[in-house]
């Protein structure tokens, strides 16, 4: 007599925010197939029973995104299309007590750091031997790495200490594990980040040891380009920049967010720096490394900035000329320091400085792009889209930055190759070439 087993479960993560949360999305399934659990991201096949929803807290648009989310699938969950819902990351981490009540067809609740937890609700342990292991989710040919979590800054608008606590390191000794694991499932391009990547190693080796860090990495056969995010303008390791002009596969990029161009709303903000120590960094960046790039984001219509401090901003923005720079709308917070502080700038005025802001930068890129044409560029091949192959040269990250068009017409390129591209034409955000 034939006895019927039961459905063995599919699981499907679904992860909502930044690149760090996609990294512990890709942790979690790393586990989970570790433990033969039959786990999936992103999945579009609708064949799943199960889904984990990686959630962002870190401002109202992402808040509200995660909630939609989560009530998607408990609605599907209601409708007896899947039959478990689980929810982790930031937002499950900071408002975990209130969702439980307003969303409580959700099977269970984690914080950032429980995932140990999660997993035994698969009857499953959480592998150490599998620390420095990592299924990709990206394009085989680059990969993120966090480089230490959480946050000691007490920046007065960040939530992100809340949901992620104190700073931590991980140690080098596994990062250059990990990074060897990941050059051989097909990893060219390495993007470190963190909330802070600044202050690494101050917690384990009770100095900043980014650069020692960036030594090891970059003794890494077979990676090819090595990325730099998040840093952090006050206390800035000068030393970094030393071995960014010294080896090759370091990107001459920096990712460093700098909220603002008036000293008094970087006071108000708490960035422990002023508007001239920061353009004394920039001019001292740009003198140690004078091919780089510097990614920026800013902030509109944080409480107390006036007109005359976002003009500030607007001079700041001009002068300094960033290769890349992205802005976000002041978002209030509760627990943090800004919250205390009136909300008093209607949301159409933010979006309205942001936009003027984006205007400026347009102008600023369009320029930057035209000085490159005629110029050879080392491209990393993306993806194919339309027509045309498109590629980043070292002074671009993924999603967020420039990219270049070749058309695909005439041309045959491999997805994650590298090529000669030279530049023939140039608009705000784009380059077009043809390979050499």
């Amino acid at each position: 007599m034939k006895v019927k087993g039961k459905k063995k479960d599919k699981v499907n993560i679904v992860t909502l925010g930044c690149a760090k949360n996609l990294v512990d999305s890709e942790v979690m399934l790393t586990q989970l197939k570790g433990n033969d659990i039959d786990a999936n991201h992103e999945s579009q096949k609708d064949d799943a029973n199960i889904i984990i929803i990686n959630t962002c807290g870190f401002i109202e648009n992402a808040k509200q995104e995660s909630i939609d989310t989560i009530l998607r699938f408990a609605d599907a969950k209601e409708s007896g299309n899947i039959e478990k819902l689980y929810v982790t990351g930031c937002l499950s981490q900071r408002y975990k007590d209130d969702l439980e009540k307003e969303i409580p067809s959700v099977d269970a609740y984690f914080g950032t750091m429980e995932l140990p937890m999660l997993l035994k609700k698969f009857n499953a342990d959480y592998k150490h031997e599998l620390v420095g292991e990592r299924l990709t989710t990206t394009a085989n040919h680059f990969s993120y790495m966090k480089i230490s979590e959480g946050c000691d800054r007490p920046c007065s608008f960040c939530a992100i200490p809340l949901m992620r606590g104190k700073h931590v390191s991980r140690p080098i000794e596994e990062l250059v594990k990990e990074a060897k694991s990941m050059v051989r499932i097909g990893t060219k391009e390495l993007l470190l980040i963190a909330q802070d990547s600044t202050y690494y190693g101050l917690d384990i080796y009770k100095k900043r040891n980014l650069a020692e860090l960036l030594k090891h990495l970059s003794d890494v056969e077979g990676l090819e380009w090595i990325r730099l995010h998040y840093a952090f303008p006050s206390g800035f390791p000068m030393d970094i920049l030393d071995v960014m002009a010294e080896r090759d596969n370091i990107c001459n990029y920096l990712d460093m967010p700098l909220q603002h161009g008036s000293t008094k709303m970087l006071q108000l903000m708490r960035r422990g720096i002023t508007r001239e120590k920061t353009e004394q960094l920039l001019h001292a960046i740009r003198d140690k490394v004078p091919e780089i790039a510097i990614r920026t984001t800013l902030i509109a219509g944080h409480p107390g900035e006036n007109e005359s401090e976002f003009q500030e901003m607007m001079d700041f923005v001009e002068k300094s000329r960033f290769e890349r720079l992205g802005i976000f709308t002041y978002s209030h917070e509760e627990q943090t320091h800004s919250f205390t502080m009136e909300d008093n700038i209607p949301e159409e005025v933010k979006q309205e400085r942001a936009n003027l802001v984006m205007d400026l930068q347009e102008k600023i890129s369009h320029e930057l792009n035209q000085a490159k044409i005629g110029n050879v560029y080392k491209v990393l091949i993306d993806r194919k889209e339309g027509g045309n192959f498109i590629g980043r040269t070292e002074f671009d990250s993924p999603e967020v930055d420039n990219e270049v068009l070749i058309d695909a017409r005439d041309q045959y390129l491999r997805i994650g190759d590298f090529s000669k591209i030279k530049i023939h034409d140039a608009t705000e955000f784009d380059l077009y070439g043809e390979p050499i």
